[in-house]
């Protein structure tokens, strides 16, 4: 019997973590603490944890370097969601780089060599992991993320499965209210983490786990360069090389105490103003607000927002400030750390603008011309009613007529009109629906009921009296009836009245609507998210999509690529920036750049390529820039028209930004050198092609820490990287131009020097 197992992704892959194995009873289990056995499959995340969590014992995880990291099948889980390539015979497309035993046994024994596992670079500071250093890394990733996941604070984002920035953004959204004043904490720029924050790191590390060994490798990780944290940078979360895997738990790690410190502010505050209850009985407390502190820590990124005064503000800045400085030995920026008004400034994070606005301009009401264009459609509407109504009602009388005539003419042939099945009960039920359905719409209709009503009243000579004398009782009796019917149903007063009644109605809901809008708008205050449309404006000129005017141009550097490569690395660009801030209430200003700025660029980039016109140019890829593959079959990489309207904040994700793809580029070289694997982790194929990196400050030969040249907030690829060569396999260069993998994805020892 097979059992499928899903775990959800780990941090930053989009692998699921899907494997076949047999159903493994409690002796088999036991197998899995044996590091001489050898393993073909990857460990599942239940095992790993159930693995990890036998090491606990007196309120500490102990031994966990041996006793779970060093697992062969912990290894092979590792290389597992490493892995790009497809994941069938994994175990034997790892042992053809190295053996995953004698790796665990050398961990194991503390023989692992970590120096000889680094690829430096020249006249760089720049030190990336090979391959099974990497494996190593992500092994001790997934043991601390399971000891550490669930002890670390709600508010804690990044290098957690599911709680990335859209959670982060959706949280200041919907649960952040009456936001009156914030500050954002700023390190001092570019700040490293030295020996003394590394050996506070450790003892951090040393209360939850006692493991010398693995503390050791931590801090051997830091010696060498391998993990690297620079505070206040901009190249966490971004998918660059010179990103290390274990860095994001373990900035948590350091930053725990901080937020178990605002956690208890949190509680304090929330304990001294409690909400009221019974608020609808007390006039006084129907706009009572209660004082809230609210916190949001993205890796290094720190948001802390008050409902209440500035003073009280200020002393939370300056507890903050202290645990920061004095328990976690870092240097803040004061100056750029300062309060901030909610309501009247705006401020950056998570490369976003975030401000305190009333309700209605989130959500604000129908302008004249919306509402004149909505009068319109229902005018339209109405019309395409009543057609629909005469065409029901012609269809209605030909029906009728057809089946009297049939009647009519069987009743002419025989006797009598015989049938093998019974249809009086189903034509009976017929004309009665459609009876009512007349009889509904002339009730509905004022000038109808006006109509008949006079028809029936006029000449009313019954009601005179020297008439009614010498008529029959009988007769007058049946003639005050019937007009009696007629006043209760056709009379035009009635109806009228009823309108208006229903007129009225309605005016109330909508005074009653804006009177909760204007109280609304006078007493809360919301979240506004807004992509930085400065920036992103400041970025299409920069890489070159569009000229000074801010019209679409060709960028010449793409010129060397292949057609599909072109769409490809645009198609990238656009759908990063679309998935990244789909959560702004601007997005429709990144859907225009996208679906017109960049679209036309890429139109007149092959264009120039082919030196041909746009028009030309058009007709042969469209406006959807259809390629063909090598089969001949037409693919469409970038985003849709309408598949860009449609888009939305409905489907949030935690996407990497546009930095990595958009200031990355390979150009393919003509070598003539040897088969070569690919670059990819644990990817086997050797039809590969090498391409030259090109990244864009090199390129441009600006410098990222200028920020009027720059852009501000925008990360890049450490430019050691710069017109290195390696070889890829035609799956995964287009994943790079596509964005769905990065040079971090990349083994650090594939990386050749070509002059």
């Amino acid at each position: 019997m097979v059992l499928q197992l899903r775990v959800p992704s780990l941090y930053n892959r989009g692998i699921s973590f899907l494997i076949s194995s047999p159903l493994r009873n409690l002796s088999t289990a036991s197998l899995l603490l044996n590091p001489n056995q050898t393993v073909t499959e990857p460990l599942a995340k239940p095992e790993l944890e159930s693995i990890v969590l036998k090491q606990y014992s007196h309120g500490k995880f102990h031994s966990l370097l041996q006793n779970a990291v060093a697992l062969p099948s912990v290894l092979l889980a590792a290389c597992h969601n490493l892995s790009l390539a497809a994941n069938t015979e994994l175990a034997d497309r790892v042992s053809r780089r190295f053996s995953i035993e004698e790796t665990a046994r050398e961990i194991r024994e503390g023989r692992f060599d970590i120096r000889s596992c680094c690829v430096g670079f020249e006249s760089s500071s720049l030190v990336l992991p090979n391959l099974k250093l990497r494996v190593l890394i992500e092994a001790i990733r997934m043991v601390l993320e399971i000891v550490y996941d669930d002890r670390l604070a709600t508010f804690c984002y990044g290098g957690r499965v599911g709680m990335g920035r859209h959670t982060a953004i959706r949280y200041l959204k919907n649960s952040v209210e009456n936001p009156r004043w914030w500050f954002r904490v700023s390190f001092a720029r570019e700040m490293t983490f030295g020996h003394r924050n590394v050996d506070k790191l450790c003892r951090f590390v040393e209360e939850k786990i006692s493991d010398g060994l693995l503390v050791e490798m931590i801090k051997k990780l830091f010696e060498f360069g391998i993990v690297r944290i620079e505070l206040g940078g901009c190249d966490k979360g971004r998918g660059f090389p010179q990103e290390c895997g274990l860095s994001s738990i373990l900035i948590n790690v350091y930053f725990d105490g901080l937020d178990k410190e605002i956690q208890d502010m949190r509680l304090k505050m929330k304990l001294k103003n409690p909400p009221r209850v019974g608020a609808e009985e007390d006039d006084d407390s129907v706009f009572y607000k209660p004082v809230n502190i609210y916190a949001v820590r993205y890796l290094d990124e720190i948001l802390l927002i008050t409902s209440g005064s500035k003073m009280m503000t200020m002393e939370l800045k300056k507890k903050v400030v202290e645990v920061l400085e004095e328990r976690l030995d870092l240097k803040v920026d004061r100056v750029n750390t300062s309060i901030h008004s909610a309501v009247s400034e705006k401020i950056s994070f998570l490369g976003m603008y975030l401000q305190a606005v009333p309700p209605s301009v989130l959500r604000p009401p129908m302008s004249e011309k919306a509402v004149r264009a909505m009068k319109k459609y229902e005018r339209q509407k109405e019309v395409r009613r009543v057609e629909l109504r005469n065409a029901r009602e012609r269809n209605r009388k030909t029906l009728g007529l057809k089946i009297f005539r049939h009647v009519l003419k069987k009743l002419k042939q025989s006797n009598g009109f015989k049938c093998e099945y019974e249809i009086e009960n189903e034509v009976r039920d017929i004309f009665r629906s459609w009876g009512e359905e007349v009889m509904q719409e002339f009730m509905g209709s004022l000038e109808e009921r006006w109509k008949w009503h006079w028809l029936l009243t006029r000449g009313d000579f019954l009601s005179l009296r020297h008439i009614r004398e010498k008529l029959p009782q009988d007769l007058v009796n049946a003639y005050d009836e019937f007009q009696e019917q007629v006043d209760k149903h056709l009379s035009p007063t009635q109806a009228k009245k009823e309108l208006e009644d229903e007129e009225k109605r309605v005016e109330e809901e909508e005074e009653q609507r804006y009177a909760e809008r204007t109280v609304q708008d006078l007493t809360k205050l919301c979240m506004k998210v807004s992509a930085p449309e400065e920036l992103v404006r400041k970025a299409v000129k920069l890489v070159g999509f569009t000229n000074s005017m801010g019209r679409p141009r060709p960028i010449s550097h793409l010129l060397a690529l292949e057609d599909s490569d072109i769409i490809k690395w645009y198609a990238g660009v656009g759908r990063k920036w679309l998935d990244f801030f789909c959560c702004c209430h601007n997005f429709k200003m990144v859907k225009i750049i996208v679906s017109y700025h960049m679209r036309f660029s890429c139109i007149l980039t092959l264009a120039e390529k082919h030196r041909s016109s746009k028009r030309e140019a058009i007709r042969h890829y469209t406006k959807d820039l259809k390629v063909s593959d090598h089969y001949e079959k037409e693919e469409v990489h970038f985003p849709l028209e309408r598949e860009v309207k449609m888009m939305g904040d409905k489907n949030l994700s935690d996407p990497r930004p546009v930095d990595g793809t958009l200031s990355l580029l390979l150009i393919r070289l003509a070598s003539d050198e040897p088969l070569h694997s690919c670059a990819a982790n644990f990817c086997d194929r050797t039809d590969t092609i090498m391409y030259r990196v090109h990244l864009l400050q090199n390129r441009l030969q600006i410098n990222p820490l200028d920020e009027e040249k720059w852009v501000r907030g925008m990360g890049t690829i450490h430019s050691a990287l710069n017109r290195k060569c390696l070889h890829l396999c035609s799956a995964h260069i287009s994943d790079v131009y596509l964005g769905n993998m990065t040079l971090q994805d990349v083994d650090g020892s594939s990386f050749i020097d070509l002059k």
